[in-house]
């Protein structure tokens, strides 16, 4: 009888774990960030849904191509909760995803979110890497109307193999999906990370690490 409570009571802390760790579903109609406030929770707190408009709910930007004239070609425009304060609490965001002719979006992860793509424009070689010790690369190119799915966590990278610009539109099951560039966060902390620590790790020369970390 004792070992079945336990057993019972390790199940239930398990799936309360695992639904803790993914956006807490709304309790209510809605929650619009109150983006100015003072207050900071996990998450953004709610505004007075007295004060709430419809334009809480929209968002205009997306026709627009982002940016793409820096070293990696790419540019992403986020439409998540501090862009849109409808989507407090909703557990989705999106982006907008240009690339310049064979501009690369870097390898990065998402910790809080799935990113399911899908190509508007152009071709794209996309791929994302499995968890140690495996380290399993699947990869794919992609046309126009192809659709990709990047798991939580994993590390992913999309690279545009055409001679013109090409488009993306990604979904996220997070308000804040967050994003950890591989190369910017390791070679580009504040402070930075040791050389020595770099060059161990990466068996490489002290000179190259502090050469790639003087571009960031």
């Amino acid at each position: 009888m004792a070992t079945s409570i336990v057993f019972s009571s390790l199940l239930a802390f398990c799936f309360c774990y695992v639904s803790l760790a993914f956006d807490p579903q709304p309790l209510q109609d809605f929650c619009v960030a109150d983006v100015g406030g003072a207050v900071r929770v996990n998450g953004v707190v709610c505004k007075d849904p007295k004060k709430v408009t419809a334009e809480d709910f929209f968002f205009s930007g997306l026709q627009e191509p982002g940016n793409t004239s820096n070293p990696s070609g790419s540019g992403v425009t986020p439409v998540f909760a501090a862009q849109l304060p409808g989507l407090n609490t909703l557990g989705i965001s999106m982006a907008r995803l240009d690339y310049a002719p064979w501009g690369i979006n870097p390898p990065h992860t998402h910790p809080r979110a799935t990113e399911i793509l899908t190509v508007l424009e152009g071709s794209l070689h996309v791929g994302f890497v499995t968890s140690a010790p495996e380290n399993r690369l699947f990869t794919k190119v992609l046309q126009k109307g192809d659709v990709f799915v990047f798991p939580a966590g994993l590390i992913h990278f999309q690279r545009n193999v055409g001679y013109t610009n090409a488009v993306a539109i990604a979904g996220l099951n997070s308000q804040n999906p967050g994003v950890i560039s591989v190369a910017a966060n390791v070679f580009g902390s504040n402070p930075l990370i040791s050389s020595d620590v770099l060059a161990k790790a990466f068996q490489v020369d002290r000179n190259i690490v502090e050469t790639i970390q003087s571009k960031f």
